[in-house]
Formats: C-alpha cells, structure tokens, sequence
C-alpha cells in the first residue's frame, strides 16, 4: 500500500494517500478513448430511460427534477462529442394518450441566464415583467367560445400529448369560461402545495407528482384535485401587458397576482428573492423576466426566444463525476474514504472534494473514478454526497485498507502502510504544542526527506538537519527549530493530548507514571470513566511505543514525564 507523497497531474496537485485512483476528465468532451464514451453515452441514456419509464408509467420520480434535467445535459454534450446532435426526448414531459397534437401556439423554450445575463437582459428593455417559474408540467389549453375543447403538453414544443381528456377532469382548470371568448393559454399544471417555501424545501418532488397523476390510468379524485394551473401566457391574447392581465383577471385566472412590473435587474432579484423564501402555493425554481412587447403569433418558434429568459435559483444539488478516490487513515485509526470531483460549482462554492464519512459507507456505495453523485451542502456550508446517480460501466479496481490495520495504539513509526496516520499524528501533536506554521504540509516534507520517521522524531534535529526537507531553507529551519525547542515547555496536559490519550485521562491525576500504574479499576473510578474507556487507557499506558515516548521525554525535560 503506497505511503503518501504529493503529485501534480495536468497542472491539478493533490494529496494522494493510500490507493487513489483517477478518472478521466469531465469536461464536456470526457477524456475517454471513442469506444469507451460510446459505451457510457449509452448507459446514461439507458439510465435516463429508466426513469423516464417509471415517471411515465408509473408516476414515480426516482431522481430529483433538478439531477434529472443535469443528466440530461449531460447526455446531449456527450453525444454532441460524437457528432450526434439528436435530442434526447424525454418520456417524463410527455404522458399516455391515444395520441399527439400540434400546439395552437408553439411552446417556446427559455434561455437560461445568471446574474450579468439579467443583467444585460433588463439594460437593452422597458415594459419587463416578472413571472415566478412554476416547477410543475407545462400544458396549453384552447378555449373555443369559453368551452375548453383541447389540452396539449409541453411536448417538444411543437408537438405534444393529447390531455384533453384528463385536463377536463382537473377541478382546478375550468372547463368554461365566465365569457365566451376563443383563446390559446399556456400555462403550468402544478401540485397544490401549502404555504410552500421554496428553500426551505427545495425537492418537493412537486413536478413528478404531477406528471404522475396525469400518467396514472384512473387517479384518484382527491389527486386530481391537488393539481392546480397557473396561466403565464395568452400568445394570441392582447397586445398590452395590463390589458391581457386585466382580461386573464376577469376570466378567473390569478395571473396577474404573480406577474410584476419590474425597472431593471436590481428589481428582479427582489421579487427572486421574496418568492424563495416566501410562501406560495406552488414549488418554483426560479422566475421569467419577459417583456411585454413581443412578436406576432406566427413568428413564435420553439427555439428560445429574445424576448423572455429565465433566471434560476441556485441549485440545491449538483451532478459531480468522481475523479478519483482517495482512503485517509486518521490520528485515531479510522479509515475515512474522500472523492475528488471534477470541480463543480453549488451556491457559489467551488467544490472539488468531498468526505464519504465511513468506509462502511463506500462499501455498501462502491463508489468508483467515474460515478456520477448528487452533492448538496449540509448546514450551507459542508459539501456531502446524497446520492450515487449511476455507476460508471467501466469499473476501475479500488482496494480499500483494512480497518483492523488501523487503531488508537497504530503506526506511531513511518512505514510503508504507517505514512498518512503518522502525518495525521504529527500534525495534531503540532496542534496540541501550539507549534505556529507548523502544520501538514511541513510534516510532510520532513517525512518525505526522512528526517522525521516517528512521532518524536523532530526533538533533536538541528537546523541542519531540517534544511534536507525540500522547501525548507536555513530561514525556515531556524524558526521550526525555535518552535520544537519552545514545545518541550508545553504544560503537561497538552502532551498527554499530542501523544493520543484517550478520553477520560486528566493531568490533575497526577504525573505520568503515577497514571501508568492505575488498573482498570483505578480508572473507572475516575468519574466518566467506564469500563470501555478504562481498558482504552490501561491499553494506552502500557503500550510499549507509548512507554518509549515518555522515556523520551523524560529524557528531555518535559514536565510530567
């Protein structure tokens, strides 16, 4: 098992401990030979698939809306890469039905855009207005003399599945009209949510459980009457902003209750920020800032339009490919396995690694270079993993270090196997001393150099002797030298700390050999001390490496020993 050693690889530098293995680069293009993108190309179109089937057969989301559109993206830049620019069309925007039908007005697709994209988007406009974007399943609904007689989905825009049928069982989509008025409205079927706070509950799975209901054969009326319609467009409606939300208002539509003016971007995010972390009835994710002028009728298409974007929140989770996996060995022994992504970017945070938290994890994970995972951020600010996506098909051999290995009482001398809990060891002995500057990286290099090979292996070096570390120079080498002679006056408590005792020991007990003589006995009679903790420090005291380092210190002075 390899020790470990500091690498570079394409300009990226890494700690590499104990059996990493990388990945090819995710970029757009992955750094696989032809054969193998084609290979995984496929499995991920396969995988999509699969949930496309059980979120069209069956109304069940096995992955959150947000993964699945990520995924998705991801399977067309791979299959751009081999030249196959087809879309993916996926099954969950489409429902049974005996058939397809042309949209009456082309369901354009929105360009998405950050914050310098609104930006130039509300400089370059006047008459802009704000819409919250609903996160349910886009329909348009053709009125006929206030009779509703056709409901199309979103389809590919262009085309889509004929709801008419199901759309007429919805309590919440009226069926007549108070006027007798021809219209085409498109708008979004949502799931009824109350008081919803987008981000305090970002997967609400709200989409799905729309697309489920209109997918089942016979749901049940208390599902038909959770789904709701909020209208956001009236393609061959009035001219005039006001005046369409003024005719929508009057037709019994709440359209106008979340449709905004708005001056510029600064007013945008306003009203992003109010429907995020206010309660709505509905789950969004994000808004649509559009512009009340906008072409004739005939000229829409369903490519993206210039005349509206959408402007999304933050992502909740993000899609990461493993590069590589790395297995840490901690100052305690615990065996604590960490991906390195490619990085990617949620709530403005670069992320490039991540903690598993537990071999045991990885283990029932077999997480491997090349997986897909779901990050998320716990608490805002600690990177986890929720999920593996899916597997990579072309599995690379990963050989984890033994668990047994590794303990309280090991790899107090470098070896082969001893190399990242001794690394782990010193740089918590140097927090303990307080030894300022003196942290990993310094550790490293004088094991790398072999100048230090024990946990008390820097008590007598010399300036000299610390300038064959690469990195250190005569400078350097007198500052480390001023701080290992300043940490043999560290009080005694701290020691006992650096060098790993347990839990329960406690310095006002007395010095180091009358701690030494204490049985289990004398231990658990110390309060908080069980019988668990007691044999933990009966073990720790008469550890023959243990012994050596207080003889050791003895030796040199240090107070208690």
């Amino acid at each position: 098992m390899p020790g470990c050693r500091t690498i570079t690889m394409a300009g990226l530098v890494a700690a590499w401990c104990m059996g990493v293995t990388f990945s090819a680069q995710a970029d757009s293009c992955p750094d696989w030979p032809a054969e193998r993108l084609a290979l995984e190309t496929q499995a991920l179109a396969e995988h999509i698939e699969v949930w496309d089937r059980a979120y069209h057969d069956g109304g069940e989301s096995l992955i959150a809306d947000e993964l699945y559109d990520q995924a998705l993206a991801r399977l067309a830049s791979w299959q751009a890469c081999q030249g196959d620019t087809t879309p993916h069309r996926p099954l969950t925007r489409v429902t049974r039905s005996d058939g397809t039908r042309m949209h009456p007005a082309v369901q354009t697709g929105l360009n998405k855009v950050d914050d310098e994209g609104v930006r130039r988007f509300t400089s370059r406009r006047d008459d802009l207005w704000i819409q919250p974007k609903v996160d349910g399943v886009a329909v348009t609904l053709r009125y006929r003399n206030g009779e509703l007689v056709e409901a199309v989905s979103r389809g590919d825009g262009e085309r889509g599945q004929d709801w008419t049928t199901r759309v007429q069982q919805l309590p919440g989509v009226p069926d007549s009209l108070p006027d007798a008025v021809s219209a085409v409205l498109q708008g979004e079927l949502y799931w009824q949510l109350d008081n919803h706070v987008q981000a305090r509950q970002p997967d609400s799975g709200a989409r799905g459980a729309v697309a489920g209901a209109m997918a089942q054969r016979e749901p049940s009326q208390e599902t038909l009457s959770r789904i709701g319609l909020f209208v956001w467009d009236w393609p061959d409606g009035p001219t005039q902003m006001t005046e369409r939300l003024a005719q929508l208002t009057a037709l019994g539509f709440d359209t106008a209750d979340y449709t905004h003016p708005i001056s510029g971007r600064e007013a945008a995010a306003e009203w992003r920020e109010r429907w995020f972390n206010g309660p709505l009835p509905f789950a969004t994710d994000g808004v649509v800032l559009k512009q009340a002028e906008r072409p004739g009728l005939r000229r829409w298409s369903s490519s993206p339009p210039e005349w509206a974007v959408a402007w999304k929140y933050p992502a909740q989770q993000v899609l990461a490919q493993v590069r590589g996996v790395e297995f840490r060995v901690g100052r305690t022994g615990r065996v604590t396995p960490l991906l390195w992504l490619y990085p990617v970017t949620l709530e403005g945070r670069r992320i490039s690694r991540v903690s598993l938290g537990s071999l045991e994890r990885w283990e029932a994970w077999d997480v491997r270079p090349g997986d897909q995972v779901a990050v998320t951020l716990a608490g805002l600010t600690i990177p986890q993993v929720a999920s593996v996506v899916w597997h990579t098909r072309e599995r690379a051999a990963l050989s984890a270090p033994p668990p047994e290995r590794y303990h309280l009482l090991s790899c107090f001398t470098l070896t082969s196997e001893c190399s990242a809990q001794l690394l782990a060891r010193l740089t918590y002995l140097g927090e303990q001393l307080g030894m300022r500057g003196v942290g990993e990286g310094t550790w490293q290099a004088l094991m790398d150099a072999g100048v230090v090979t024990e946990l008390l292996g820097w008590l007598a070096l010399t300036p000299e002797q610390l300038q064959q570390a690469h990195g250190i120079g005569a400078t350097t080498a007198d500052s480390l030298a001023a701080q290992f002679d300043a940490a043999r006056q560290a009080p005694y408590a701290a020691w006992l700390s650096a060098l790993g005792m347990p839990p329960g020991g406690d310095a006002r007990l007395g010095d180091w050999y009358t701690l030494a003589s204490y049985s289990r006995a004398d231990w658990q009679a110390v309060p908080s001390v069980g019988p668990v903790r007691g044999e933990a420090l009966v073990a720790f005291f008469h550890h023959p490496d243990v012994a050596r380092m207080a003889r050791q210190l003895q030796q040199a002075g240090v107070d208690g020993f």
